[in-house]
């Protein structure tokens, strides 16, 4: 018998596409768990329609799920291994992502009449027409699957909804995934419905047999593995990650966790989340909309809580007066803004970094607040964390700008001990000073006021909007009062720097030009790096994770190279604030605003028309 054409690589790329509704969410989260448990390195790309139930088969209800896996991963690739398209419209709308020579398994149920009008092919002939030079896996997989639960009882509606399940077997197989790992995850997900667990597990065990039957006729995978820290492991999107990090920091403060937040794409997971976590002491209410979800955290803030808000873009928009009163009456408060196409509603399922401007400057008056950023989906952990470490320990608002990106997408993820994180000091008013205490009286150190709560004796007083008395705390309209006010928060913000770290420099410290980036383009900024140092043009890297203040030795790192590069996906916005704090630097650009991610050779190619002054 003809032996199998095995590949062995470093990483691969699969991505699922079908209708909305064909569960290529679902098929790709289970082969990124099975492959992280297998000790891969993985990184999602979900690619959300933003048509609501737009016809089936269309080409704008196409639906994808992109998962890269093996050694050294840090983006979910700029092209597919593998693409697996449940009907036309999903491969008339994904083919451009496969590589050369790659796989396309296709669904061969759906490619009739009907299936090839709606996606607008003018022949019966899909793969000629496209021009597809690939290895074509044709699989009748709605046929397949109504054979395997033939006996099921269950009807079509419902047996057609595991068709995902088989193609998820398939490429199982392809890749040498143990079914072990995805069986145990759909017995999970369907733990209160055995009857529908029963029927995916038949069909995911047809497609893995398909697969053997046609062994001889496809190319198959082995992907290498990673040296690991030993620990507990799992698959973690962005806002599970940024969940978990606010809850952390809650055990860490010894304060309630308070989310105050409304529904918004891409950011309406966080509050689901923490909606589940009633056994933690977490308090999740969803309020009747964004302003009522900043001012219910204001409210949880003065009562003693580590209050924090979600939203996207147009939410952070809504809240600004809220957050200046946060300011003004300098409270804690953690606000996520997980950053979305705009303006307005925009692009509700694709991503951007074009909220950076509205966090640093929207709001009205001299209104300063910190603002920090997540590099990936794992990292929405750890900023979460600091954000809430920062706003508790600095009395003041904190921005955590993570993005649709890095919030939707996951990443393999070490369960951290407890130990590994510090334990965060509340900035409560010192017994020694009760008797002589007013709500302005400030840390000689941070500038920070301390935090009095209520039910304290001693410590009635009032905190608001108006500008206040330095000394006594009353209102105050004296000029001179709140010019010092303002300069006393501005400097609050700026000391900042002196509990943050330092900036770190990557890849080819000593070259002449360095690229910076900030939030979670890292993944693709630090791959393009990496490839243009291995190919002989030398080439530092930073990404940014605190924006304000910035790092302390970053302004002496920027002045150390002949030229600076900044990448982001905007017209240009970190450049921009960059060049008015450090305005003797010449920074370069390469900027991206489509809704997608960088690829990693659109960051290369940016890079060397810079270098060769093109």
């Amino acid at each position: 018998m003809e032996k199998t054409s095995v590949k062995t690589l470093d990483k691969v790329v699969v991505r699922f596409s079908g209708d909305s509704g064909d569960g290529m969410q679902l098929a790709g989260n289970i082969f990124t768990n099975v492959s992280a448990g297998l000790g891969n390195s993985v990184s999602t790309f979900p690619d959300y329609p933003a048509d609501m139930r737009a016809p089936q088969g269309s080409l704008s209800g196409v639906s994808a799920f992109q998962v890269s896996v093996g050694k050294g991963v840090h983006t979910p690739g700029d092209q597919c291994d593998v693409l697996v398209a449940m009907n036309p419209a999903a491969l008339k709308q994904n083919v451009k992502f496969l590589k050369p020579g790659g796989v396309i398994i296709i669904d061969t149920d759906t490619f009739n009449a009907d299936g090839l009008k709606k996606a607008m092919f003018k022949t019966d002939d899909a793969i000629s027409e496209l021009g597809i030079s690939a290895q074509v896996v044709e699989a009748p997989i709605t046929s397949m699957t109504k054979a395997a639960l033939a006996d099921s009882g269950m009807d079509i509606k419902s047996i057609l909804k595991c068709r995902n399940i088989f193609a998820l077997g398939l490429v199982c197989w392809l890749f040498d995934r143990p079914l072990d790992g995805a069986l145990k995850l759909l017995k999970n997900k369907f733990a209160k419905k055995p009857a529908v667990y029963e029927a995916n597990k038949k069909v995911i065990e047809a497609g893995y047999d398909y697969g053997h039957n046609i062994h001889a006729s496809v190319s198959t995978y082995r992907v290498e593995t990673e040296s690991i820290i030993p620990g507990i492991y799992t698959d973690i999107n962005g806002n599970t990650a940024t969940a978990w990090g606010l809850i952390m920091a809650s055990e860490k403060s010894g304060r309630p966790l308070f989310l105050g937040s409304y529904p918004i794409t891409p950011a309406t997971d966080i509050l689901h989340e923490l909606a589940k976590r009633k056994d933690l002491g977490v308090k999740a209410c969803q309020m009747e909309d964004e302003i009522a979800g900043v001012c219910s955290a204001i409210g949880a803030s003065f009562a003693g809580d580590l209050a924090v808000t979600s939203t996207s873009g147009p939410g952070l928009a809504l809240k600004s007066e809220g957050i200046g009163l946060a300011v003004m009456a300098e409270l804690p408060l953690v606000v996520i803004d997980v950053q979305r196409g705009g303006p307005s509603t925009g692009l509700p399922t694709k991503t951007e970094q074009t909220d950076l401007m509205q966090a640093l400057y929207g709001r009205n008056g001299e209104s300063p607040l910190a603002v920090v950023s997540a590099l990936s989906p794992t990292d929405c952990f750890t900023m979460a964390f600091e954000a809430s470490r920062i706003a508790l320990e600095h009395m003041t608002p904190v921005i955590l700008l993570t993005d649709a990106f890095i919030g939707n997408g996951s990443s393999a993820w070490r369960i951290p001990e407890s130990d590994e994180y510090p334990d965060i000091k509340c900035r409560f008013v010192p017994q020694e000073i009760i008797d002589t205490w007013k709500p302005y009286v400030r840390d000689s150190k941070t500038l920070a006021r301390y935090w009095a709560l209520p039910g304290t004796e001693g410590l009635q007083h009032r905190i608001g909007g108006l500008e206040k008395d330095s000394d006594t705390g009353a209102i105050s309209n004296d000029p001179a009062n709140h010019e010092k006010m303002v300069n006393l928060r501005r400097e609050k913000i700026a000391r900042i720097a002196n509990d943050i770290p330092e900036q770190e420099v990557l890849c080819d410290k000593n070259a002449d030009t360095l690229l910076v980036g900030w939030g979670g383009t890292y993944g693709h900024l630090y791959t393009a790096a990496e490839e243009l140092n291995a190919s002989g043009k030398p080439i530092a890297f930073t990404q940014l994770r605190y924006i304000n203040p910035l790092p302390k030795n970053f302004e002496e790192i920027l002045k150390s190279y002949k030229t600076v590069i900044v990448a982001e996906l905007n017209t240009g916005m970190l450049a921009d604030y960059l060049q008015s704090k450090f305005p003797g630097l010449n920074i370069r650009r390469i900027n991206k605003i489509q809704g997608q991610p960088f690829l990693v050779r659109e960051i290369v190619d940016g890079v060397n028309k810079i270098m060769e002054n093109k």
